[in-house]
């Protein structure tokens, strides 16, 4: 039996007279990687930002690992294991990709009353890690990232993530404006992800790099929900439809364990 990781049970928002969210419901699953699609407007930014801790729901409850948790800020997403990955990837451009793998969180040792960065541990932990999750070209970790290619960049970003044992990595965008070979780069470091454990949300407009790498799809249309499927029990046109509306549901509730 797969455990649950983390249950969003009526979530809730509204905007003014905008409802963003109406009651959504999603379940994610240890070694999962989640499909959150739909069209703009349909919700998906409003539901992550609620997970991630960047605004907070008006009805609803988050479940982590069976127990009911608050998550008012982006540092108590971050202390459950919820990092998030956004389409800029937040990476600092002039900073090295060691110092971006542990910005923030930068291991450091004495030198007398003083503490100083402990770079040859940062430089180590770097390389070891960037063949871990297979990024072979052999990228220097002192390179700055203004140096590196988008998939490169999103690629250090989902290191990150599970350098810092994430349970739950959420994607949003992240082969947006990238190119074939970079896209697929990308996919395939979600792929590692999970094979290392983790669980990922995979926010696109890309239906056909949803289908490379996802276990199951949730699609939102205008705050709702319209549909929860495993991937091999759907097709990328019938997906399509449901975004747009042109196909009506034929799962009479989302799928939840």
């Amino acid at each position: 039996m797969v455990e649950e990781l983390v249950r969003l049970t009526n979530i809730s928002k509204t905007y003014g007279k905008v409802r963003a969210l109406d009651a959504i419901s999603v379940v994610v699953h240890e070694r999962e990687i989640v499909g959150l699609v739909g069209d703009n407007g349909a919700g998906k930014s409003t539901l992550v930002k609620i997970l991630s801790g960047s605004t907070k729901a008006d009805h609803g409850e988050i479940s982590f690992r069976g127990r009911r948790v608050s998550i008012k800020k982006p540092r108590d997403a971050i202390g459950l294991g919820i990092e998030t990955i956004h389409q800029d990837s937040a990476l600092v451009m002039q900073l090295s990709v060691a110092r971006n793998l542990f910005l923030g969180r930068e291991p450091t040792k004495s030198l007398g009353l003083f503490r100083l960065l402990n770079k040859p541990m940062m430089r180590s932990e770097t390389a070891a890690l960037l063949e871990k999750v297979g990024i072979t070209k052999g990228i220097d970790p002192d390179a700055r990232i203004v140096g590196l290619s988008g998939g490169e960049r999103q690629a250090i970003a989902i290191a990150r993530a599970m350098y810092f044992e994430a349970d739950l990595i959420i994607l949003d965008e992240p082969t947006n404006n990238l190119g074939i070979e970079e896209s697929a780069m990308v996919l395939q470091y979600m792929r590692e992800a999970k094979e290392n454990g983790h669980s990922s949300i995979f926010i696109t407009h890309n239906i056909y790099h949803v289908f490379q790498v996802v276990d199951r799809i949730v699609i939102l249309r205008r705050g709702r929900m319209v549909a929860d499927v495993r991937r091999d029990e759907t097709s990328v046109e019938e997906i399509e439809k449901l975004i747009t509306g042109l196909l009506e549901s034929r799962w009479s509730t989302p799928t939840a364990s």
